[in-house]
């Protein structure tokens, strides 16, 4: 019988870019996904065909408790499967890693570790603090703000840790914060030692608490766990390398109701911004019912004058199409190319067309000026591959001015639902800003949501629109739309968001 290897993956400190490059290779190939309460749930759409078997423990909630966690990585991998098991931070720095290998080496469970970005490293640099500093300190320590509570007495020395070590990074020490602060002064320790101790660190929540142990126990009553505390001079720093918090979305919530398949590329300039991103899809893109109308078209391609691409989904699903019967650019040497938008254009160019006509705007009207400002269009043959659902202005004027349209579905957009756990999600923590990309993802959102729910949700929550025919669908639909990108696009969006967060007017 084929026995599976279990990979022990760090997955860092909870910013999932943090994850070393290995360990995605690992957690790609993975047929269980076996993950932790501090390993990101956004690790998880790596290994989407994964079975994924949450064992977090917080505080003294455990799932499973860590024996049970141990057999389960011997009995998955003895059914023949890959398993990635994530872990929070670095599995063999406090990570009882080394528990679970000695277990899995037991059993002869092969196994590989994957080293990650430990917290106490990670979270002091996303609060610009770093652990060691030419001329300030040249020595660090890592210790357990939380030792083995079975344990007769601490097995820490107290007075070699107070008097010799400059910086000391306390894991998993909240609770135990002033026992921690007591010791260190007890044993020699200035009270105006500078401290910081870093709540969620490397994630847009994060919150920073500066003090010295003289007073930190009192600014920190009422922060709970997962936080690390740093104790040493090098905290000082943080005043002038504090990088992180200062980006202009930082501590904001973002919902992006883009497809799934979209997502990505929002996500990700916003969370570049400090911002925490919930991706709640409410459309899903899908192939049309027929590709007959498509098809014939693409055959009959030479006929048309023009093709007209009004957004990058509908280039790539008839490019991917063409190729798939069998075409190529080398039969796209009759028509000539409009695109709507810079994100169309450079999805065409990517496909080496070269475009003729992109319009000032990004809506139908400016095709339509440009068109009428361009040529005669009497007898003028035009393709417009396009989505099943959307406004019909384009087709209806340029058929006005005497062209002959032929309109193909090259892709369709559906409903997408929303889980009852993210709804309630939405609900417990409502965002700050809800985005929307077209007048799809407004009525799908509000749909999904329901009206009720809507009104709960608006009361606290700015909603930003990428443009006046998504802004008109909001309106129509009860939402008041605060704040409106200056051109289509994607980048306008966050920059509309940016704006709206600094109070700025466009």
């Amino acid at each position: 019988m084929t026995i599976g290897t279990v990979y022990l993956i760090g997955a860092g400190p909870g910013d999932p870019g943090l994850i070393t490059v290995r360990g995605m290779e690992c957690l790609r190939k993975a047929d269980v996904v076996v993950y932790d309460y501090l390993s990101n749930p956004a690790l998880l759409r790596e290994a989407p065909e994964a079975e994924h078997i949450y064992v977090g423990k917080r505080g003294s909630t455990h799932v499973l408790e860590q024996p049970d966690i141990n057999d389960l990585l011997v009995a998955k991998a003895k059914e023949g499967k890959a398993i990635a098991r994530l872990k929070g931070g670095d599995p063999f720095v406090f990570g009882r890693g080394g528990e679970e290998a000695l277990h899995l080496k037991e059993h002869g469970i092969p196994f590989e570790v994957v080293p990650g970005v430990t917290a106490g490293v990670a979270a002091a640099a996303y609060a610009g603090i770093p652990v060691t500093h030419r001329g300030c300190t040249s020595s660090l320590g890592m210790l357990t703000g939380h030792e083995d509570p079975t344990k007769p007495e601490s097995a820490l020395d107290w007075a070699r840790i107070a008097g010799s070590m400059g910086t000391l990074v306390f894991y998993m020490g909240v609770k135990n914060l002033p026992k921690v602060v007591d010791k260190l002064i007890e044993h020699g320790r200035p009270k105006d030692t500078p401290v910081a101790l870093i709540q969620w660190g490397t994630m847009a929540r994060q919150r920073t608490v500066v003090g010295t142990l003289g007073d930190i126990v009192e600014k920190t009553k009422g922060i709970e766990p997962p936080a690390i505390t740093i104790v040493g001079e090098v905290v000082a720093l943080r005043e002038h390398l504090n990088w992180f918090e200062t980006r202009p979305l930082f501590g904001k919530r973002v919902v992006v109701t883009r497809s799934r398949e979209q997502a990505s590329d929002l996500s990700a300039m916003l969370q570049g911004l400090g911002a925490e991103v919930m991706e709640l899809p409410t459309i899903k893109l899908v192939p049309p019912d027929d590709f007959a109308p498509m098809d014939k078209a693409i055959e009959d391609i030479a006929s048309f004058d023009w093709i007209i691409f009004a957004s990058v989904n509908g280039v790539k699903s008839f490019f991917d199409r063409a190729m798939e019967i069998g075409k190529d650019i080398r039969d796209l040497a009759g028509p000539r190319i409009c695109a709507i938008g810079p994100g169309t254009r450079a999805a065409a160019e990517a496909y080496h067309v070269r475009v003729d006509c992109q319009p000032p705007k990004y809506v139908a009207e400016s095709v339509v000026d440009e068109f009428r400002k361009m040529e005669d269009m009497a007898g003028k043959s035009i393709l417009i591959p396009r989505t099943d659902v959307g406004r019909r202005l384009l087709m209806e004027e340029l058929e006005k001015m005497g062209a002959a349209i032929t309109e193909v579905t090259a892709y369709r957009t559906l409903p997408e639902t929303i889980s009852p756990e993210a709804l309630q999600d939405l609900l417990d923590n409502p965002p700050d800003f809800v985005t929307f990309t077209s007048s799809s993802t407004v009525r799908n959102f509000v749909e999904c949501v329901g009206k009720k729910s809507l009104s709960q949700i608006a009361a606290g929550t700015r909603f930003i629109s990428i443009g006046p025919i998504t802004s008109k669908t909001a309106q129509e639909l009860g939402i008041c739309i605060t704040a409106e990108a200056e051109e289509s696009t994607i980048p306008a969006l966050v920059a509309a968001v940016v704006r709206d967060a600094s109070g700025k007017k466009p």
